[in-house]
């Protein structure tokens, strides 16, 4: 197998590094690609150095297999043609392709199948805050069709990158220290403080990360279901957290959703309200699944749920979801 990675500094990229290493992914021959700022640069792999290329209007790309990228919508939809031409299937962490009704949109413990169907040779990996819900979701899906969704998202620092995270921890500091605090990542101050906004609004008051959930979520579940969405960026430094409410069309009872959750695909229950066991962003760094607790009745809704959930974006978010969708194409052997 011959593998691609566009954008390969990145977080994501470095992600996607450490998440084909650590599942043991079949790989041949490994190249890296970056921008000029980046290109030269050099990554162990497996033992092994790599350097990183610069991205080219080329044949760089004519014996791979699959190409990770995770570079920006804008070069995406610039080299999509040259990554893809070869017939290398092009799995993109941005935001180019994902309403395109010729690119399936996937997350595996929802919609593998989807990645079959790809007419252009582009899958497009959903937003993280989608790929969080929608692993939730489908569990109880299974169990009733879901209406609505109501969900406010605290998405940490690391949702806007590596600098951001940088730039948090140093606000602290100089905060501390009786300074003025470093603003360039955030429209203000994220220490000690909460930003209800997350990318900017649109024409409906909405902002484009909680239309992304809106419009996402029902190509996901090829549903009808409604989203809305409010997403808050928190002072946290990696892990996304949901606060999540669910209207089915049949009312369910809690214990038959826990066991949903405990057998669901990608899901770990952290349920134990009476020992203060719950998921929290601080422990659950660095892990793959999507842990859920806090699992109960919708007071103001006799078919509804509520439900606390964290996943760590970086990894479930972005890079393993996607490494996720390549083994699905091994698996059933869709890969040139």
């Amino acid at each position: 197998m011959n593998v691609a990675i566009v954008g390969a500094s990145g977080a994501v990229g470095q992600e996607f590094l450490r998440v084909l290493a650590e599942r043991d992914f079949p790989i041949d021959n490994l190249l890296l690609f970056g921008s000029t700022r980046s290109a030269g640069t050099k990554y162990t792999f497996r033992g092994k150095e790599y350097t990183v290329k610069l991205l080219q209007h080329n044949d760089d790309f004519k014996d791979v297999d699959i190409a990770f990228t995770s570079a920006g919508a804008g070069t995406s939809k610039e080299f999509a043609a040259d990554i893809t031409k070869f017939g290398a299937v092009m799995i993109d962490n941005s935001s180019a392709f994902r309403m395109d009704e010729e690119v399936p949109l996937v997350v595996p413990e929802c919609n593998a199948e989807d990645a079959l169907k790809r007419p252009r040779g582009i899958i497009a990996n959903p937003n993280c805050t989608t790929i969080m819900m929608v692993v939730a979701l489908q569990a109880i899906e299974n169990l009733s069709h879901i209406k609505r969704v109501h969900v406010a998202s605290y998405q940490a620092a690391s949702g806007a990158g590596q600098a951001a995270m940088d730039e948090l921890v140093e606000q602290y500091r100089e905060v501390l220290d009786g300074k003025p605090a470093t603003v360039k990542k955030f429209a203000y101050q994220l220490a000690f403080n909460v930003i209800p906004q997350i990318d900017v609004f649109q024409d409906n008051g909405y902002t484009k990360e909680e239309m992304k959930m809106y419009n996402e979520t029902r190509k996901i579940m090829h549903s009808d279901v409604l989203t809305s969405a409010t997403c808050v960026r928190v002072p946290s430094l990696r892990s996304h957290s949901e606060a999540i409410w669910v209207e089915t069309e049949q009312p369910l009872e809690v214990s038959d959703v826990k066991k949903a959750i405990a057998g669901g695909e990608g899901l770990v229950l952290m349920d134990n309200p009476e020992k203060q066991e719950y998921p929290m962003p601080l422990f659950l760094a660095g892990k793959d699944p999507v842990y859920v607790g806090r699992i109960r009745k919708d007071l103001a809704n006799p078919n509804g749920l509520t439900f606390w959930l964290v996943s760590d974006q970086i990894r479930k978010g972005a890079a393993l979801n996607a490494v996720q969708i390549a083994e699905y194409l091994i698996k059933v052997g869709d890969v040139k």
